[in-house]
Order: structure tokens, then sequence, then C-alpha cells
């Protein structure tokens, strides 16, 4: 798994953790120390999963590029989840490249889910209109 953004690898990992939720393509989950957390800063807006706990954003910089919200972690995720402590997971479509094992990544529809989309993963997928109550 590979992300880039304005020609900077933002994260290389072959120890991603892959996470998948009922209507949704699966999302990466970063190890912590696969990802230039440099580069990233908290972005003060914060989610809440009735699963996972209480997510934190990261808004990434790269230059003068600005991006907000890019990543998200669950610094202290609820029981059952707490392999993804110290992990990013990443909107693909807010930066320039995603890969999975060499394939680009399309994103899952809409600004709000974070799905990878592969070309064996197949839909219908929750986040494009319409699908708000699945």
């Amino acid at each position: 798994m590979v992300i880039r953004h304005r020609g900077v690898t933002l994260a290389d990992s072959r120890t991603c953790l892959r996470v998948l939720e009922t209507s949704h393509p699966p999302v990466f989950y970063v190890p912590g120390d696969d990802v230039r957390t440099d580069l990233l800063s908290r972005s003060g807006r914060v989610t809440f999963c009735e699963w996972k706990g209480v997510a934190t954003h990261w808004t990434l910089m790269v230059d003068e590029d600005t991006v907000h919200d890019v990543a998200w972690s669950y610094e202290a995720p609820s029981t059952g989840y707490r392999s993804i402590a110290d992990h990013f997971a990443f909107y693909p479509g807010r930066v320039d490249l995603c890969t999975v094992d060499g394939e680009h990544v399309q994103a899952q529809p809409g600004d709000f889910y974070g799905g990878w989309i592969t070309g064996e993963i197949l839909g219908p997928f929750k986040g494009g209109p319409g699908t708000t109550g699945w």
C-alpha cells in the first residue's frame, strides 16, 4: 500500500490492517511507523463511530499545499478495535495517489467515508446519493 501527494510519499506499508464494515469498501489502517507523521497535524475535527470510538482527524501540509482532514485515527479505540491504535486511515480521494499491490485505488463515493475501491471490490457502497439510510 502506497499513498502519495504532490510527489511526496506519505505512507508505504506492507503491514496495514484492512477493516471491513457493512456496505463499505475496505479501509486500510496504516501503522504510524509507516506514515510521514511529520507532515500531519491535528485538524480539530473529531468524529464518533459507534463501534470504534472517537476519531481524531489530521491535516496534511506538503510544501504550500494544505489538505484538511486527509486522515483519521483512533488513539484509544473501543474494545475489539484496539489493534488500530497508532494507525492512520487516509481518504483516498483527498490525495493524488493511493495503491494496493500496485493497483490504483478509487475513493468511496461521498465525502464522509474513506473506503478504498479496487477491481476486486464490488458495490453498491454507502456514501453516494440516496444511501444515507443503509
